[in-house]
């Protein structure tokens, strides 16, 4: 037994959740160093590091986590919502974000204000060298959730200003919204206490291994009492996969091996939109994570973090080609 191609569309639209993402809003200025940047740090001169990399080539993409998150639900037929500050030179982004299904009513324009812009430069390591210059961002406070018409089913709070991942954490708590905390980049500019408070009450932690020792490190707590405020933690492993724990269980999946590396710039992105579009289905971990990996591997295959285009069909025959022949997901299909 088949599905055809616009049943396995409407599965994919009928049953989704009202997802609000919270977060940055940027252009990703994206640049390549032939070499590698372990080669030119000495361990025993960091307090007075001093680096300067003649790059390959240079370019501008359309960014910024919110939007990267959003573009990955929207591909597997989604219809996210974008909350956030923009820049006077948002509007041709818009326009383009519009037409792909995503909703930015709920990108405000800050007169006076660029866009923020994101600066990363990726050796032949797949490393990366990064900074942020926040525009618009800066004053994305002064935005509330009381201006959204509709209860949201979800918030995805992702690194912003770190004023207002506060303010939407309090009135995600204030309005029993539930939300996923994903404080990722803002760690390092955090406090451990700033830290606790969004994960007390989230729904769930998504962070990186990096980022989780990081996370544990400033707040103190230990995994299990982080596990002990959340319904589910997702901690990525670059190659190795994901692991997701709920209860006391624990889900691990293998990363999904891409055909090419053309470009690492948000694959943890679009991890989440691959994830967050099998959860708002209902669909188990396992699941989730599978979609989240196989999403993150096709923005590692493209240029830049919304280079990567694909059918909802294409998308489930690869998945089948990777996790047990697609088993599971045929059953999700009805075969």
């Amino acid at each position: 037994m088949t599905h055809s191609p616009e049943g396995v569309i409407c599965l994919l639209k009928g049953c989704g959740m009202e997802i609000v993402i919270t977060g940055s809003v940027a252009y990703d200025y994206l640049m390549t160093f032939p070499g590698k940047f372990k080669e030119h740090i000495i361990p025993e001169k960091l307090e007075a590091i001093s680096l300067s990399f003649l790059v390959d080539s240079l370019v501008r993409r359309r960014g910024g986590i919110a939007p990267n998150i959003a573009y990955n639900l929207a591909l597997l037929g989604g219809r996210p919502k974008v909350f956030a500050t923009v820049g006077t030179d948002f509007e041709e982004y818009r326009a383009w974000l519009e037409a792909r299904g995503i909703d930015t009513t709920y990108a405000r324009v800050i007169p006076g204000e660029l866009t923020g812009s994101f600066f990363a430069t990726t050796d032949r390591d797949n490393a990366q060298m990064a900074s942020f210059y926040p525009g618009a961002m800066g004053r994305a406070a002064e935005l509330s959730l009381t201006e959204l018409d509709e209860t949201p089913d979800l918030v995805v709070i992702s690194p912003t200003d770190p004023a207002a991942m506060d303010r939407y954490i309090d009135e995600c708590k204030q309005f029993g919204y539930r939300y996923i905390y994903d404080p990722s980049q803002q760690i390092v500019r955090v406090s451990g206490e700033t830290l606790r408070f969004g994960i007390e009450g989230a729904l769930a932690l998504f962070v990186n291994e990096y980022e989780f020792e990081l996370v544990l490190q400033k707040t103190g707590m230990t995994e299990e009492e982080i596990l002990a405020k959340l319904e589910f933690l997702v901690v990525t492993l670059g190659g190795k996969g994901v692991r997701v724990r709920y209860g006391d269980k624990v889900v691990e999946t293998d990363a999904v091996q891409p055909r090419q590396i053309v470009d690492p710039t948000g694959a943890g992105d679009a991890f989440r939109g691959g994830f967050l579009t099998g959860y708002s289905r209902g669909w188990n971990f396992e699941i989730c994570a599978q979609m989240g990996a196989l999403s993150a591997t096709y923005c590692l295959e493209s240029d830049g973090p919304q280079g990567q285009d694909y059918t909802v069909e294409t998308y489930i025959d690869r998945y089948r080609a990777n996790f047990n022949d697609g088993a599971v997901l045929d059953e999700l299909l009805g075969q």
